[in-house]
């Protein structure tokens, strides 16, 4: 029957052995069996008087670490060639004592891979056959014929970049109506005619127009201003009503 064992740090014999060497810093290929085999009994020796049935398994690797001891007294012959040692009594337990120290290794790796996928969720597969039904359409064009096409798109996409760009602009000024509008009453002070380009001065620009016609829109609206156009395309005469102008100009203080 085999026991697993675990007391404080050590897990079965090997596990045991393996804290013995570390602790007394040997090399696991130069192993001094004498003084491990010393550590080792009297590690057993205490176990068994805690309980013996557990100290069994221990004592196993106690009789092959004394029969390695007892190889390990004897002379070392040589080979019939008179060239090679016969092999060293330790090997068979480092080679198990190399494999017991990966198998912890893998052990512990996937302990700890078991932990992390503990803290993984997942949800259930979705069925997307719904955007995999329609078949993958390919353009069969010639290198001409793509670059072609390429350069219609940078256009196109420039064209829309300014596009957005002005409407910025103008969604911006149109949030600044009311301080023209300021503006174009500032100018009434002086006189009370004034031509559509006078208002507009030497900023003509796109922006400064629109924004200009619609403040004037708004002073219509108001009454604040009579506006005059003779003949089509003719310019603009904006008369001041200096009655309504004052009652705004009451009614906003």
């Amino acid at each position: 029957m085999v026991y697993k064992v675990k007391l404080d740090v050590f897990e079965g014999p090997f596990d045991l052995l393996v804290y013995l060497i570390e602790n007394a810093e040997m090399s696991i290929y130069d192993i001094q069996v004498a003084e491990i085999t010393k550590q080792y009994i009297e590690y057993v020796e205490r176990m068994k008087r805690i309980d013996a049935n557990l100290a069994g398994e221990f004592m196993v690797l106690a009789a092959t670490l004394i029969e390695i001891k007892s190889k390990m007294l004897l002379p070392r012959r040589v080979s019939e060639d008179d060239q090679e040692l016969m092999e060293d009594p330790r090997s068979e337990l480092v080679q198990k004592l190399l494999e017991y120290k990966q198998y912890k290794l893998v052990a512990a790796f996937l302990e700890e891979q078991e932990e992390r996928m503990q803290r993984i969720h997942t949800k259930p597969q979705e069925d997307l056959s719904v955007y995999t039904n329609e078949p993958d359409i390919y353009l069969n064009l010639d290198l001409v014929a793509f670059v072609k096409a390429f350069k219609l798109f940078l256009e196109r996409k420039k064209t829309l970049e300014e596009v957005r760009e002005r409407y910025r602009i103008i969604e911006r000024q149109r949030m600044t109506i009311e301080d023209r509008i300021e503006q174009i009453k500032h100018l009434f002070i002086k006189k009370k005619r004034l031509k559509f380009g006078e208002i507009l001065g030497g900023e003509r620009t796109r922006q400064n127009v629109v924004l200009t016609f619609l403040s004037m829109l708004e002073l219509m609206r108001q009454k604040a201003v009579k506006v005059r156009q003779h003949v089509n395309f003719g310019e603009i005469v904006i008369t001041v009503n200096e009655k309504e102008m004052a009652a705004k100009e009451g009614n906003n203080r």
